[in-house]
C-alpha cells in the first residue's frame, strides 16, 4: 500500500497499521510543519486501535488536527525511494487519493518515484524510503 493505493508486487512493507510510508511521511510533514508532533504521538503503535488501520484514515485525522489548530494544506510534494516495484502507472492514483483524503486539489499534490542506483538498503531491495514536505496555510497567532 503507498499513497493509498494497492500495489501489486511479491513482497510487502511490515508495519502496524497498513505500513503506506508514503502516507505516514506525508503526515510526519504535515504535523512537523504545523509543529503538532509526530505520527508516532498522534498514532502509537502500541494502541491497539490503530492496528492494520488504513493509513488514509491517520491522513484524515492528521488533516483534521491541523484544522483545529488552524490551519490547513497548501501543498504536498514527496518522493518514494524503491528499486522494486515500478511505480510509474500508480503516481496519478496516489494523488487522487491523497488530494481527497487531504481536501484539496490534485495539482496540489506531487508524487514521485526515483530509485537509490542500487546502493543501500533501499538498492538491494529490503525496504524503501519515502521524503515528503507539506506546506502550511493559516495559524491560530494571526501575528505569525
Amino acid at each position: 500500500m503507498l499513497g493509498g493505493v494497492e500495489i501489486p508486487f511479491d513482497r510487502g512493507l511490515s508495519g502496524w497499521s497498513d505500513a503506506d510510508v508514503l502516507t505516514h511521511a506525508i503526515i510526519d510533514a504535515m504535523l512537523g510543519a504545523a509543529t503538532l508532533g509526530d505520527i508516532g504521538n498522534h498514532f502509537p503503535p502500541s494502541e491497539p486501535q490503530y492496528k492494520d488501520i488504513s493509513s488514509l484514515v491517520l491522513l484524515e485525522r492528521a488533516r483534521n488536527e491541523l484544522a483545529k489548530n488552524g490551519w490547513q494544506v497548501n501543498n504536498i510534494d514527496a518522493t518514494i525511494v524503491a528499486e522494486q516495484p515500478k511505480l510509474r502507472d500508480f503516481i496519478d492514483r496516489m494523488r487522487q487519493k491523497l488530494s481527497q483524503t487531504l481536501g484539496i486539489d490534485i495539482s496540489q499534490v506531487s508524487v514521485k518515484a526515483s530509485t537509490s542506483a542500487g546502493l543501500g538498503f533501499v538498492g538491494r531491495g529490503e525496504g524503501i524510503a519515502t521524503y515528503a514536505v507539506a506546506m502550511l496555510e493559516g495559524s491560530k497567532d494571526e501575528s505569525i
